[in-house]
């Protein structure tokens, strides 16, 4: 396990977390294309362990999820789930995505043409992507 500390371009938002098993995620569905002008990357961290502190402010972008950014220079935060309260840190806020190795891409059916990830690691589609992260349906 190593602790991690990142921040936002202008260094108004901070962020520390625990890392056990550090890796990175690419997201490439349409929201985090337009959110970043590219794909969302997003280091795993230990879940309870993520502390941010700074002006944040964050848009609610679907019916269980919402996007956090830094008020002063709008530099992406995260990607949360809301039903869990899990918030996926972006990696660019860490130096060199903290060394992380990236391991796995969501939403690997939206890629744009003109780009690929290069190397051997999970591609998941919009449907198993889609699986993963909505909620379950409430039961009768």
């Amino acid at each position: 396990m190593s602790v991690v500390k990142g921040r936002c371009m202008c260094g108004a938002v901070t962020v520390t977390a625990q890392t056990t098993k550090p890796i990175v995620r690419a997201c490439h569905c349409d929201m985090c294309r337009r959110q970043t002008s590219s794909m969302f990357m997003s280091l795993a961290t230990d879940p309870g362990t993520l502390e941010i502190e700074g002006p944040v402010k964050i848009y609610r972008s679907s019916d269980w999820a919402e996007r956090g950014f830094c008020e002063v220079c709008g530099s992406t935060l995260w990607y949360g789930t809301v039903e869990d309260g899990v918030r996926h840190i972006a990696a660019g806020l860490f130096d060199n995505a903290a060394g992380a190795p990236l391991k796995l891409e969501f939403f690997s059916d939206m890629v744009p043409e003109g780009y690929a990830l290069a190397g051997d690691h999970r591609r998941m589609t919009t449907a198993e992507t889609a699986a993963l992260f909505e909620p379950p349906e409430p039961s009768a």
